[in-house]
C-alpha cells in the first residue's frame, strides 16, 4: 500500500487516507522544537501498537465466537536520549470478555503479543503489555 504525505507548514507533516480523505496530522514533539499540537510521529509508534494488538485480539476472539463486549487501553511512550528513540511502550489492555475459558484467554494473550506492528518494532525496543480480562 502506497501513502501520500505533505509538509504544510514546519515540524508538521499531513497524511490523506486514500480511501475516504481523514487526515492525519503529526507535528514534532515540544520538547524538541516543535508545536506539539499533534501526534508525533513516535506517538503514533505507541498508538500503533496498541491499536494492532486491540485489532488482533477482536479478530481471534470472533474466530473462536468469544465475544468481546468492551475493550480499553492506556498506553504511555518513553523516549531514550542516545540515540533519541523510542526506548519503552507500555501498553496497559482491559478487554470484556464473554465467555471463554482460561485456554482461550491466554491463548488471545500469545496471539495479541504477535501482532504485526509489534512483530516489526526493533527488538532494542521494550514493550511492555499487560491484558486483563474482565
Amino acid at each position: 500500500m502506497k501513502y501520500a504525505l505533505s509538509y504544510p507548514e514546519p515540524l508538521r507533516t499531513q497524511a490523506v487516507h486514500q480511501g475516504n480523505r481523514q487526515i492525519l496530522l503529526t507535528d514534532a514533539p515540544a520538547d524538541n522544537g516543535g508545536l506539539g499540537e499533534a501526534y508525533s510521529p513516535t506517538d503514533l509508534v505507541a498508538v500503533g501498537l496498541a491499536s494492532c494488538i486491540m485489532t488482533i485480539l477482536g479478530l481471534r476472539a470472533s474466530s473462536r465466537s468469544l465475544e468481546i463486549q468492551g475493550m480499553s487501553a492506556e498506553v504511555e511512550k518513553q523516549m531514550s536520549p542516545q540515540p533519541r528513540r523510542v526506548g519503552r511502550i507500555s501498553v496497559g489492555l482491559t478487554v470484556q470478555l464473554l465467555g471463554g475459558d482460561e485456554n482461550d484467554r491466554e491463548w488471545l494473550r500469545k496471539e495479541a503479543l504477535a501482532c504485526p506492528v509489534a512483530l516489526s518494532l526493533h527488538p532494542e525496543l521494550d514493550q511492555d503489555v499487560t491484558i486483563t480480562f474482565t
